[in-house]
Protein backbone atom coordinates (compact mmCIF):
# COMPACT_ATOMS: atom_id res chain seq x y z
CA UNK A 1 0.00 0.00 0.00
CA UNK A 2 3.46 2.41 0.54
CA UNK A 3 4.36 1.73 -2.90
CA UNK A 4 1.53 2.91 -5.09
CA UNK A 5 1.80 6.60 -4.27
CA UNK A 6 5.73 6.29 -5.12
CA UNK A 7 5.00 4.82 -8.19
CA UNK A 8 2.45 7.16 -9.06
CA UNK A 9 4.56 10.14 -8.50
CA UNK A 10 7.36 8.58 -10.44
CA UNK A 11 5.44 8.09 -13.13
CA UNK A 12 3.84 11.46 -13.22
CA UNK A 13 7.35 12.75 -13.09
CA UNK A 14 8.63 10.26 -15.71
CA UNK A 15 5.65 11.52 -18.18
CA UNK A 16 6.70 14.97 -17.39
CA UNK A 17 10.18 14.83 -18.04
CA UNK A 18 9.56 13.27 -21.86
CA UNK A 19 6.75 15.57 -22.45
CA UNK A 20 8.88 19.06 -21.66
CA UNK A 21 12.64 18.77 -22.30
CA UNK A 22 13.75 15.86 -21.23
CA UNK A 23 17.82 15.31 -22.44
CA UNK A 24 17.43 11.25 -22.97
CA UNK A 25 16.21 9.79 -26.25
CA UNK A 26 13.13 8.92 -25.62
CA UNK A 27 12.18 12.26 -24.61
CA UNK A 28 13.96 13.62 -28.14
CA UNK A 29 12.18 10.80 -30.45
CA UNK A 30 8.47 11.85 -28.68
CA UNK A 31 9.10 15.83 -29.00
CA UNK A 32 10.59 15.18 -32.74
CA UNK A 33 7.12 13.01 -33.16
CA UNK A 34 5.03 15.74 -32.05
CA UNK A 35 6.74 18.49 -34.02
CA UNK A 36 6.64 16.10 -37.31
CA UNK A 37 2.93 15.70 -36.77
CA UNK A 38 2.46 19.08 -36.04
CA UNK A 39 4.31 20.00 -39.70
CA UNK A 40 1.67 17.37 -40.98
CA UNK A 41 -1.25 19.03 -40.03
CA UNK A 42 0.02 22.60 -41.54
CA UNK A 43 0.83 20.72 -44.89
CA UNK A 44 -2.65 19.23 -45.04
CA UNK A 45 -4.36 22.34 -44.30
CA UNK A 46 -2.77 23.56 -47.55
CA UNK A 47 -3.22 20.75 -49.60
CA UNK A 48 -6.70 19.98 -49.33
CA UNK A 49 -7.52 23.24 -50.56
CA UNK A 50 -5.85 22.51 -54.04
CA UNK A 51 -9.30 20.50 -55.15
CA UNK A 52 -7.17 18.07 -57.37
CA UNK A 53 -4.69 17.22 -54.66
CA UNK A 54 -7.54 16.81 -52.26
CA UNK A 55 -9.61 14.68 -54.64
CA UNK A 56 -6.55 12.54 -54.59
CA UNK A 57 -5.24 12.40 -51.41
CA UNK A 58 -8.76 12.73 -49.57
CA UNK A 59 -8.38 9.39 -48.03
CA UNK A 60 -4.89 10.33 -46.47
CA UNK A 61 -5.73 13.57 -44.98
CA UNK A 62 -8.54 11.89 -42.78
CA UNK A 63 -6.00 9.19 -42.13
CA UNK A 64 -3.89 12.11 -40.96
CA UNK A 65 -6.57 14.04 -39.11
CA UNK A 66 -7.68 10.98 -37.17
CA UNK A 67 -3.94 9.86 -36.29
CA UNK A 68 -3.30 13.85 -35.16
CA UNK A 69 -7.00 13.87 -33.22
CA UNK A 70 -5.57 10.81 -31.29
CA UNK A 71 -1.80 12.04 -30.69
CA UNK A 72 -2.98 15.02 -29.75
CA UNK A 73 -5.77 14.36 -27.53
CA UNK A 74 -3.59 12.11 -25.58
CA UNK A 75 -0.77 14.10 -25.58
CA UNK A 76 -3.18 16.96 -23.94
CA UNK A 77 -4.93 14.08 -21.29
CA UNK A 78 -0.81 13.75 -20.50
CA UNK A 79 -0.23 17.33 -19.60
CA UNK A 80 -3.38 17.36 -17.57
CA UNK A 81 -2.18 14.47 -15.41
CA UNK A 82 1.50 15.51 -15.19
CA UNK A 83 0.97 19.27 -14.53
CA UNK A 84 1.11 19.16 -10.94
CA UNK A 85 5.09 18.08 -12.23
CA UNK A 86 5.39 21.78 -14.14
CA UNK A 87 7.93 24.37 -11.87
CA UNK A 88 5.04 26.96 -11.53
CA UNK A 89 2.53 24.53 -10.12
CA UNK A 90 4.23 22.56 -7.60
CA UNK A 91 3.13 24.49 -4.60
CA UNK A 92 -0.79 23.97 -5.55
CA UNK A 93 -3.13 21.10 -5.14
CA UNK A 94 -2.96 18.69 -8.09
CA UNK A 95 -6.73 19.46 -8.90
CA UNK A 96 -5.26 23.60 -8.65
CA UNK A 97 -2.33 22.18 -10.86
CA UNK A 98 -4.43 20.89 -13.79
CA UNK A 99 -6.99 23.94 -13.59
CA UNK A 100 -4.03 26.68 -14.03
CA UNK A 101 -2.56 24.44 -16.98
CA UNK A 102 -6.21 23.85 -18.61
CA UNK A 103 -6.48 28.12 -18.08
CA UNK A 104 -2.67 28.80 -19.49
CA UNK A 105 -2.32 30.29 -22.52
CA UNK A 106 -0.70 26.87 -24.08
CA UNK A 107 -2.94 24.82 -22.45
CA UNK A 108 -5.98 26.66 -24.29
CA UNK A 109 -3.77 26.24 -27.37
CA UNK A 110 -3.64 22.53 -26.73
CA UNK A 111 -7.45 22.26 -26.65
CA UNK A 112 -7.94 24.25 -29.57
CA UNK A 113 -5.90 21.61 -31.21
CA UNK A 114 -8.00 18.58 -30.35
CA UNK A 115 -12.46 19.89 -28.91
CA UNK A 116 -13.35 21.27 -32.30
CA UNK A 117 -12.23 18.06 -34.60
CA UNK A 118 -14.12 15.98 -31.76
CA UNK A 119 -17.72 17.19 -32.69
CA UNK A 120 -17.00 18.06 -36.68
CA UNK A 121 -18.27 14.99 -37.92
CA UNK A 122 -21.52 15.51 -36.50
CA UNK A 123 -21.93 18.72 -38.05
CA UNK A 124 -23.53 19.92 -40.88
CA UNK A 125 -21.35 20.69 -44.04
CA UNK A 126 -21.84 24.02 -43.69
CA UNK A 127 -20.56 23.97 -40.23
CA UNK A 128 -17.53 22.55 -40.50
CA UNK A 129 -15.54 25.77 -40.79
CA UNK A 130 -14.17 25.02 -37.41
CA UNK A 131 -11.67 22.90 -39.07
CA UNK A 132 -9.83 25.88 -39.64
CA UNK A 133 -9.00 25.49 -36.06
CA UNK A 134 -6.42 22.97 -37.27
CA UNK A 135 -4.12 25.93 -38.01
CA UNK A 136 -4.21 26.62 -33.98
CA UNK A 137 -2.34 23.26 -34.18
CA UNK A 138 0.89 25.71 -36.03
CA UNK A 139 1.22 28.16 -32.43
CA UNK A 140 1.92 24.38 -30.62
CA UNK A 141 5.44 24.86 -32.14
CA UNK A 142 6.29 27.61 -29.71
CA UNK A 143 6.62 25.39 -26.85
CA UNK A 144 9.04 23.19 -28.88
CA UNK A 145 10.64 26.41 -30.56
CA UNK A 146 13.33 28.18 -28.49
CA UNK A 147 13.14 31.02 -30.62
CA UNK A 148 9.30 31.12 -30.27
CA UNK A 149 9.11 31.23 -26.85
CA UNK A 150 11.95 33.91 -27.37
CA UNK A 151 9.78 35.96 -29.69
CA UNK A 152 6.56 35.80 -27.66
CA UNK A 153 8.53 36.12 -24.53
CA UNK A 154 9.84 39.92 -26.23
CA UNK A 155 6.35 40.64 -27.07
CA UNK A 156 5.19 40.00 -23.72
CA UNK A 157 7.56 42.17 -21.78
CA UNK A 158 7.57 44.74 -25.05
CA UNK A 159 3.57 44.98 -24.30
CA UNK A 160 3.00 48.70 -22.93
CA UNK A 161 5.80 50.09 -25.53
CA UNK A 162 3.65 48.10 -28.44
CA UNK A 163 0.35 49.54 -27.16
CA UNK A 164 1.59 52.75 -26.55
CA UNK A 165 2.50 52.37 -30.56
CA UNK A 166 -0.89 50.90 -31.44
CA UNK A 167 -2.73 54.18 -29.47
CA UNK A 168 0.21 56.70 -31.56
CA UNK A 169 -0.60 55.18 -34.63
CA UNK A 170 -4.37 55.33 -33.88
CA UNK A 171 -3.52 58.77 -33.23
CA UNK A 172 -2.20 59.57 -36.27
CA UNK A 173 -4.58 57.88 -38.72
CA UNK A 174 -7.61 60.06 -37.29
CA UNK A 175 -5.46 63.18 -37.59
CA UNK A 176 -4.89 62.17 -41.13
CA UNK A 177 -8.14 60.94 -42.29
CA UNK A 178 -10.07 64.01 -40.85
CA UNK A 179 -7.50 66.34 -42.57
CA UNK A 180 -7.48 64.13 -46.42
CA UNK A 181 -11.18 64.32 -45.35
CA UNK A 182 -11.60 68.10 -45.05
CA UNK A 183 -9.19 68.73 -47.74
CA UNK A 184 -11.12 65.84 -50.82
CA UNK A 185 -14.56 65.24 -49.44
CA UNK A 186 -15.84 68.22 -51.85
CA UNK A 187 -13.52 66.79 -54.83
CA UNK A 188 -13.86 63.01 -54.42
CA UNK A 189 -17.40 62.39 -52.67
CA UNK A 190 -17.03 59.13 -53.63
CA UNK A 191 -13.71 58.03 -52.33
CA UNK A 192 -13.33 60.44 -49.37
CA UNK A 193 -16.80 61.99 -48.82
CA UNK A 194 -16.88 60.01 -45.22
CA UNK A 195 -14.60 59.78 -42.36
CA UNK A 196 -14.74 56.03 -42.38
CA UNK A 197 -13.70 56.27 -46.53
CA UNK A 198 -10.60 58.49 -45.06
CA UNK A 199 -9.75 56.05 -42.12
CA UNK A 200 -9.48 53.36 -44.61
CA UNK A 201 -6.92 55.69 -46.84
CA UNK A 202 -4.98 56.66 -43.96
CA UNK A 203 -4.53 53.12 -42.62
CA UNK A 204 -3.09 51.71 -46.09
CA UNK A 205 -0.98 54.92 -46.28
CA UNK A 206 0.56 54.27 -42.94
CA UNK A 207 0.90 50.74 -43.38
CA UNK A 208 3.58 51.30 -46.13
CA UNK A 209 0.65 49.57 -48.75
CA UNK A 210 -0.58 52.04 -50.42
CA UNK A 211 -2.97 50.15 -52.96
CA UNK A 212 -3.40 53.30 -55.47
CA UNK A 213 -7.41 52.96 -54.77
CA UNK A 214 -7.50 56.70 -53.42
CA UNK A 215 -5.27 59.47 -54.95
CA UNK A 216 -5.49 62.93 -53.76
CA UNK A 217 -5.64 65.42 -56.48
CA UNK A 218 -5.83 68.93 -54.42
CA UNK A 219 -2.78 70.47 -53.32
CA UNK A 220 -3.84 70.39 -50.32
CA UNK A 221 -4.32 66.77 -50.14
CA UNK A 222 -0.95 65.73 -51.73
CA UNK A 223 0.82 67.78 -49.07
CA UNK A 224 -1.29 65.81 -46.28
CA UNK A 225 -0.54 62.75 -48.35
CA UNK A 226 3.12 63.77 -48.17
CA UNK A 227 3.45 64.19 -44.91
CA UNK A 228 1.66 60.93 -43.89
CA UNK A 229 3.91 58.85 -46.05
CA UNK A 230 6.67 59.78 -44.49
CA UNK A 231 5.01 59.84 -40.69
CA UNK A 232 4.23 55.99 -41.92
CA UNK A 233 8.43 55.43 -41.60
CA UNK A 234 8.17 56.09 -38.39
CA UNK A 235 5.11 54.55 -37.73
CA UNK A 236 6.52 51.03 -39.20
CA UNK A 237 10.02 51.62 -37.50
CA UNK A 238 9.03 52.18 -34.37
CA UNK A 239 7.41 48.84 -33.57
CA UNK A 240 9.86 46.89 -35.66
CA UNK A 241 12.88 48.62 -33.54
CA UNK A 242 11.41 47.67 -30.23
CA UNK A 243 10.59 43.90 -31.20
CA UNK A 244 13.97 43.40 -32.55
CA UNK A 245 15.49 45.10 -29.82
CA UNK A 246 14.11 43.08 -27.28
CA UNK A 247 13.92 39.84 -29.54
CA UNK A 248 18.07 40.26 -29.75
CA UNK A 249 18.22 41.08 -25.75
CA UNK A 250 15.94 37.69 -24.90
CA UNK A 251 18.20 35.58 -27.38
CA UNK A 252 21.42 37.40 -25.83
CA UNK A 253 20.19 37.03 -21.90
CA UNK A 254 18.96 33.23 -22.42
CA UNK A 255 22.45 32.47 -23.78
CA UNK A 256 24.37 34.21 -21.11
CA UNK A 257 22.10 32.53 -18.53
CA UNK A 258 22.53 28.67 -20.02
CA UNK A 259 26.39 29.66 -19.97
CA UNK A 260 26.77 31.63 -16.61
CA UNK A 261 24.90 28.19 -15.47
CA UNK A 262 27.68 25.68 -17.27
CA UNK A 263 30.44 28.03 -15.90
CA UNK A 264 29.60 28.20 -12.61
CA UNK A 265 28.88 24.57 -11.53
CA UNK A 266 32.13 23.72 -12.70
CA UNK A 267 33.81 22.52 -9.55
CA UNK A 268 37.30 24.26 -10.32
CA UNK A 269 35.49 27.76 -10.84
CA UNK A 270 33.13 27.27 -7.42
CA UNK A 271 35.33 29.44 -5.56
CA UNK A 272 34.55 32.16 -8.25
CA UNK A 273 32.64 35.52 -7.60
CA UNK A 274 30.01 36.71 -10.57
CA UNK A 275 32.43 39.33 -12.05
CA UNK A 276 35.69 36.49 -12.50
CA UNK A 277 32.99 33.66 -13.51
CA UNK A 278 31.92 36.83 -16.65
CA UNK A 279 35.75 36.87 -17.18
CA UNK A 280 35.66 33.74 -17.76
CA UNK A 281 32.88 33.53 -19.96
CA UNK A 282 34.31 36.06 -22.55
CA UNK A 283 37.35 33.76 -23.06
CA UNK A 284 34.73 30.81 -24.31
CA UNK A 285 34.81 30.61 -28.25
CA UNK A 286 31.92 28.59 -30.17
CA UNK A 287 32.80 25.46 -31.77
CA UNK A 288 30.17 23.22 -33.49
CA UNK A 289 31.38 19.22 -34.67
CA UNK A 290 29.10 16.92 -36.71
CA UNK A 291 27.65 13.41 -35.89
CA UNK A 292 30.71 10.61 -35.20
CA UNK A 293 33.24 14.04 -35.11
CA UNK A 294 35.79 13.18 -33.11
CA UNK A 295 36.39 16.43 -30.46
CA UNK A 296 39.46 15.01 -28.95
CA UNK A 297 41.42 12.11 -29.10
CA UNK A 298 43.18 9.71 -26.43
CA UNK A 299 47.43 10.01 -26.52
CA UNK A 300 46.79 13.77 -27.93
CA UNK A 301 48.05 16.94 -25.61
CA UNK A 302 45.27 18.34 -23.72
CA UNK A 303 45.12 22.21 -24.02
CA UNK A 304 41.33 23.10 -23.70
CA UNK A 305 37.89 21.95 -21.95
CA UNK A 306 34.60 21.92 -23.36
CA UNK A 307 31.30 22.86 -22.34
CA UNK A 308 28.37 21.35 -24.20
CA UNK A 309 25.62 24.11 -25.07
CA UNK A 310 23.85 21.60 -27.76
CA UNK A 311 24.45 18.03 -28.57
CA UNK A 312 25.32 14.72 -27.33
CA UNK A 313 28.87 13.58 -27.07
CA UNK A 314 30.06 10.11 -26.06
CA UNK A 315 33.24 9.80 -24.00
CA UNK A 316 35.26 6.56 -24.39
CA UNK A 317 37.34 5.31 -21.32
CA UNK A 318 39.46 2.25 -20.64
CA UNK A 319 36.54 0.34 -19.07
CA UNK A 320 33.23 2.27 -20.31
CA UNK A 321 31.53 4.68 -22.34
CA UNK A 322 30.26 8.15 -20.65
CA UNK A 323 27.22 9.83 -22.61
CA UNK A 324 27.29 13.91 -21.76
CA UNK A 325 24.55 16.26 -22.53
CA UNK A 326 23.74 20.09 -22.72
CA UNK A 327 25.11 21.87 -19.82
CA UNK A 328 27.88 19.17 -19.25
CA UNK A 329 31.15 19.59 -19.67
CA UNK A 330 35.03 17.69 -20.06
CA UNK A 331 38.33 18.07 -20.16
CA UNK A 332 38.22 20.44 -17.23
CA UNK A 333 41.90 19.23 -16.02
CA UNK A 334 43.44 19.88 -18.90
CA UNK A 335 42.96 24.10 -18.35
CA UNK A 336 45.95 22.97 -15.39
CA UNK A 337 47.88 20.47 -16.06
CA UNK A 338 49.63 19.65 -18.96
CA UNK A 339 48.40 16.22 -20.22
CA UNK A 340 47.43 13.52 -22.76
CA UNK A 341 43.88 13.31 -23.33
CA UNK A 342 42.97 9.75 -21.87
CA UNK A 343 39.91 9.35 -23.43
CA UNK A 344 38.50 9.84 -26.66
CA UNK A 345 35.38 11.93 -27.10
CA UNK A 346 32.93 11.37 -30.45
CA UNK A 347 30.12 13.87 -30.69
CA UNK A 348 26.88 11.56 -31.03
CA UNK A 349 24.57 13.86 -32.95
CA UNK A 350 25.51 17.66 -34.06
CA UNK A 351 26.86 19.18 -31.58
CA UNK A 352 27.55 23.12 -30.17
CA UNK A 353 30.84 23.20 -28.24
CA UNK A 354 32.02 26.04 -25.93
CA UNK A 355 35.63 25.97 -25.74
CA UNK A 356 38.16 26.91 -22.75
CA UNK A 357 41.84 27.05 -24.07
CA UNK A 358 44.55 26.52 -21.25
CA UNK A 359 46.03 29.48 -22.38
CA UNK A 360 43.16 32.30 -22.50
CA UNK A 361 42.91 30.96 -18.68
CA UNK A 362 46.62 30.99 -17.61
CA UNK A 363 46.36 34.58 -19.29
CA UNK A 364 43.65 35.87 -17.06
CA UNK A 365 44.96 34.26 -13.83
CA UNK A 366 48.31 36.11 -14.53
CA UNK A 367 45.99 39.41 -15.32
CA UNK A 368 44.56 38.66 -11.79
CA UNK A 369 46.21 37.01 -8.72
CA UNK A 370 42.86 36.70 -6.90
CA UNK A 371 41.84 34.51 -10.00
CA UNK A 372 44.77 32.32 -9.92
CA UNK A 373 44.62 32.09 -6.01
CA UNK A 374 40.88 30.79 -6.16
CA UNK A 375 41.36 28.70 -8.54
CA UNK A 376 44.75 27.01 -7.24
CA UNK A 377 42.41 27.01 -4.35
CA UNK A 378 40.04 24.62 -5.45
CA UNK A 379 42.40 22.28 -7.60
CA UNK A 380 44.03 21.58 -4.78
CA UNK A 381 41.47 20.28 -2.57
CA UNK A 382 39.47 18.50 -5.58
CA UNK A 383 42.79 17.05 -7.26
CA UNK A 384 45.08 16.98 -4.42
CA UNK A 385 48.73 15.91 -5.69
CA UNK A 386 46.69 14.91 -9.18
CA UNK A 387 47.74 18.04 -10.62
CA UNK A 388 51.38 17.61 -10.20
CA UNK A 389 51.22 13.76 -11.97
CA UNK A 390 51.39 13.07 -15.46
CA UNK A 391 48.15 11.26 -15.61
CA UNK A 392 45.71 11.80 -17.85
CA UNK A 393 42.54 14.44 -18.07
CA UNK A 394 39.77 13.10 -18.05
CA UNK A 395 39.69 11.41 -14.29
CA UNK A 396 36.21 10.60 -12.91
CA UNK A 397 35.91 12.94 -10.63
CA UNK A 398 36.41 15.67 -13.44
CA UNK A 399 33.59 14.58 -15.76
CA UNK A 400 30.46 16.81 -15.08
Amino acid sequence: MTRAPGLKSNLRRRCYEMLDGGADRTSRVLEGAIVVLILANIMVVVLETVPSIDLRYRRLFDLVELGSLAGFSLEYAARIWCAPEHSPYRDLTPWRARRAFMTSPAGIIDLLAIVPFWFAFALPNTLRVVLVFRIVRFFKLARYSPGMRSLLDSLHAERRALLACLVIFAGATLLSAALMHLAESDVQPDKLGTLPDAIWWAIVTLGTIGYGDVVPVTVAGKMIAGITILTAVVMIALPVGIIATAFAEEIHRREFVVTWSMVARVPLFAGLDAADIGDVMRLLRAHTVEPGEVVVRRGEAAHSMYFIARGLVEIELKDRRVQLGVSQFFGEVAVLRRARRSATVTAVNRTNLLVLDAGDLHALMERDPRVAERIREVARARLGEELLTPRGDMVTEEIG
